[in-house]
C-alpha cells in the first residue's frame, strides 16, 4: 500500500535567497556585488599604474606580463564559472609575479646582448648619437653676450664681429638684432649678465642649442659661441646612421652601429642575440676554460661539503648515541654550539684564524712547519680553507639528522644481528647505514644542492680569488657558479654582462632542476627498496 501523498505543495523558492534556486533583486544584487567591483576598480588601477611606470622605463615586458594579470584577475572573479578559482588567485598571482616573470626575464635577457656598453634601447642610443654636433670648416665664432630674466631665461647676443648680430633664445631660435653699438644693459625684461656672472651658469648655457640657418649654435664659454652641424643623421627606412663629418655609413650588428671596415660606434643599445651566449660558454676560450674550471669545482664543493660534514655528524651522532657514554646531554649541547652562531660570523672569525700573519691556526702550523700556509693566494689552499670552514658550519645540522634517524631504528634488530654473529663493521654497512639513508638520504641531496649555490661562503672567505691565470673573464680560483655569475653580471670590473651571467644562471637552474629529479627517483628507490 503506497503513502497517501499529502496535498500540501513545497513553497515557491524565495526571491531573496538566489543560493536556492530564485531570482535576487537588484537591491540583493548591488549589496552583494558593489564590494566586488569596488576590490576590482582598486586592482585594475593598480595594475595600470604599475605598467605605466614600469613603461616610462623602458620595460615593455613587464607592462605586458602585468596587464595579462589584471586582466585574468577579472576574469576569475566575474564569471561565475571559475569561483572555486578565486581562492587561488593570490597565491597564483605571487606565484606569477615572483617566480614565472623572472624565469622569463632571465632566458629573454640570456638571449640578448644586454651588458655594459649595450644597456640603452635602440631609440635612446639614437638620442644621444643625434644630439651630437661637431664644428665644420666653416664654421662661424660668435661673440658672446648673456642676458637673464626673472624667471630665470636666458637670451643670446651673438656678434660674428663681420657686420651681423642674432639674438636667440632656446625657444624662439635666431633672430638678427639690428641696433649697432655695445651691447645694451637690457634687451626687452632681460638684463645683461657680466663675463663674471657668467661663470655661475655656464653649465646650463652649454646645454642651450641655438636652431639658424640649418646650423646649431652651442656656448663653448663665457664669451664664445660656435657654429656646429649635426654629427650623424639617421635614415629610418635603411636603418643606417650616418657620420655627416667623414660619410662613413654605419649599420646596426649584434646591437652596435659598425661601418663597414669594422669599427663601432659606443655606446650600443640591446639586442636579441639568439644562443649567442650559450656558444660562447662552449666556444670562445676566455668564458669555456674558467667555466669548466669553476663547474669542476662547484661540484667538488657541493660534493665535498655534504659528505665531509655527514662523515663528521655521523661520526659524533654515533658516538653520542651510546647509551653508556657520560654526559652525553653536554657534548651534544657542545656540538650545536656552531650552529646556533650565525654563518656569517662564523665564517669571517675563521677568516682571522687563517690568516697567515696573525692567525692563531696559521701561527700553529708554522711553528711545526716553519712557514704559515698561504691560505688566500693558493688556489689549492684556499679550496681546502673553504672546505674545512663549510664542514664546521655543516657538521652539526648532519649530527642532529643523524642523531635523531639513528633513535628511530628499532633495537631488536641490532640484537638479531648479534646472535647472528655479525662485527661492528657489518651491523654498520648492512644495518645502520641502509636505514639511516632512507630518511637522510634525501635531506644529503637537498643539502647538495643548497651548496651548490653556496654564496655566502665563498664570497666572504676571499671573494671568489684567488683569480684564475689568464682568464678574461671575472672568475677565481675558488668562485662556484653562483659567485661567477655574480661577478659576470655585477663585479667584474672589466663590464658587467647580464647576458652572459643570465644563461649561466640558466645551466645553474638546469643542474638543480636534475638534481631534483633525481632526488624524488632516489627516494623513491629508498621507499621501495625498504618496504
Amino acid at each position: 500500500m503506497q503513502p497517501k501523498q499529502s496535498a500540501t505543495r513545497s513553497p515557491a523558492p524565495s526571491s531573496e535567497h538566489p543560493s536556492r534556486g530564485g531570482v535576487s533583486s537588484p537591491t540583493h544584487r548591488f549589496r552583494e556585488s558593489w564590494p566586488l567591483m569596488l576590490g576590482l576598480a582598486v586592482v585594475d588601477a593598480f595594475g595600470l599604474f604599475l605598467a605605466y611606470a614600469v613603461t616610462i622605463n623602458g620595460n615593455g615586458l613587464a607592462a605586458i606580463v602585468i596587464l595579462i594579470i589584471t586582466l585574468l584577475i577579472n576574469w576569475v572573479f566575474l564569471a561565475d564559472r571559475l569561483y572555486p578559482i578565486r581562492w587561488l588567485t593570490p597565491g597564483l598571482v605571487l606565484m606569477a609575479m615572483l617566480v614565472l616573470y623572472p624565469l622569463v626575464s632571465t632566458v629573454y635577457i640570456a638571449l640578448t646582448n644586454y651588458s655594459d656598453g649595450h644597456l640603452l634601447s635602440k631609440d635612446q642610443v639614437l638620442a644621444q648619437f643625434t644630439a651630437q654636433f661637431y664644428p665644420p670648416k666653416d664654421a662661424t665664432s660668435y661673440k658672446l653676450t648673456v642676458y637673464r630674466n626673472a624667471s630665470g631665461d636666458f637670451l643670446l647676443l651673438l656678434d660674428d664681429q663681420k657686420g651681423r648680430v642674432f639674438t636667440g633664445t632656446q625657444k624662439d631660435g635666431l633672430k638678427p638684432y639690428t641696433p649697432a653699438g655695445p651691447p645694451p644693459p637690457n634687451i626687452g625684461d632681460y638684463q645683461k649678465l657680466e663675463t663674471a656672472q657668467t661663470y655661475q651658469y655656464l653649465t646650463e648655457l652649454s646645454k642651450l642649442s641655438l636652431s639658424g640657418n640649418g646650423r646649431q649654435i652651442q656656448v663653448t664659454g663665457p664669451d664664445a659661441a660656435q657654429e656646429l652641424l649635426p654629427q650623424y643623421t639617421y635614415n629610418q627606412p635603411n636603418d643606417t646612421l650616418t657620420d655627416n663629418e667623414t660619410g662613413v655609413i654605419y649599420k646596426p650588428v649584434a646591437g652596435t652601429f659598425t661601418a663597414p671596415d669594422g669599427n663601432q660606434l659606443s655606446p650600443g643599445f640591446t639586442a636579441v642575440v639568439g644562443f649567442g651566449n650559450f656558444a660562447k660558454v662552449f666556444t670562445d676560450p676566455n668564458v669555456t676554460g674558467p667555466f669548466l674550471g669553476v663547474f669542476i669545482w662547484t661540484l667538488v664543493f657541493a660534493a665535498g661539503t655534504v659528505f665531509l660534514a655527514f662523515s663528521v655528524g655521523l661520526g659524533l651522532a654515533l658516538v653520542f648515541n651510546d647509551q653508556h657514554l657520560p654526559f652525553k646531554s653536554l657534548f651534544r649541547s657542545i656540538c650545536i654550539l656552531p650552529y646556533t652562531i650565525p654563518g656569517f660570523i662564523s665564517v669571517l672569525i675563521w677568516v682571522g684564524l687563517l690568516n697567515p700573519y696573525y692567525g692563531p691556526l696559521s701561527l700553529a702550523i708554522k711553528s711545526i712547519a716553519g712557514t704559515a700556509p698561504d691560505w688566500f693566494s693558493n688556489g689549492t689552499l684556499i679550496k681546502v680553507a673553504i672546505l674545512l670552514i663549510n664542514t664546521w658550519l655543516g657538521f652539526p645540522y648532519m649530527m642532529l639528522l643523524c642523531l635523531g634517524a639513528l633513535q628511530s631504528i628499532p633495537t631488536d634488530m641490532y640484537e638479531a644481528a648479534d646472535l647472528d654473529g655479525a662485527s661492528a663493521w657489518s651491523k654498520f654497512r648492512y644495518l645502520t647505514l641502509p636505514l639511516l639513508l632512507v630518511s637522510v638520504g634525501p635531506l644529503l641531496i637537498g643539502a647538495f644542492a643548497f651548496n651548490f649555490n653556496n654564496f655566502t661562503v665563498i664570497d666572504l672567505v676571499n671573494q671568489g680569488g684567488p683569480p684564475i691565470p689568464g682568464a678574461n673573464t671575472p672568475a677565481g680560483q675558488s668562485d662556484i657558479l653562483i659567485s661567477y655569475t655574480y661577478r659576470l653580471a655585477f663585479a667584474g670590473g672589466k663590464g658587467a654582462d647580464f647576458g652572459l651571467a643570465s644563461t649561466i644562471a640558466i645551466f645553474i637552474f638546469a643542474i638543480i632542476a636534475l638534481i631534483t629529479i633525481f632526488n624524488f627517483r632516489f627516494t623513491k628507490q629508498l621507499e621501495e627498496v625498504m618496504s
